[in-house]
């Protein structure tokens, strides 16, 4: 009896991670064994970005609401406090948003919590 081996299945799988490599240079591109790796740490890569986003724009709003506050004369920590305090529900992303397009609006919400 002939040995049955998959090779629709195997076929689809080699093809679809070298269409993936598309575009990469050398061997990664055309070598299975090598563009399976490349592909595989490119995951590695496109999953920790995904959580490393989040940490950057953060840090992004925290930087744009310290300036913000500051030239109203508070520190950022101080404001966040108070904020608190007074249990404003406004996250660091709507507040950023604010600072940077209705500076209005809230120097309003920072005298309203001093």
């Amino acid at each position: 009896m002939p040995r049955s081996v998959n090779a629709v299945a195997s076929r689809a799988r080699r093809k679809r991670i070298l269409k993936a490599a598309k575009g990469y240079y050398g061997k990664r591109k055309n070598v299975y064994t090598v563009a399976k790796n490349v592909m595989e740490k490119g995951l590695q890569y496109k999953y920790v970005g995904r959580k490393l986003k989040k940490r950057e724009y953060r840090a992004l709003w925290i930087a744009r609401i310290n300036a913000a506050v500051r030239a109203e004369g508070l520190t950022y920590s101080e404001f966040i406090h108070k904020l608190n305090q007074k249990g404003v529900g406004l996250d660091r992303k709507i507040l950023a948003d604010l600072a940077m397009n209705e500076p209005e609006t809230f120097k309003q919400l920072i005298a309203s919590v001093k």
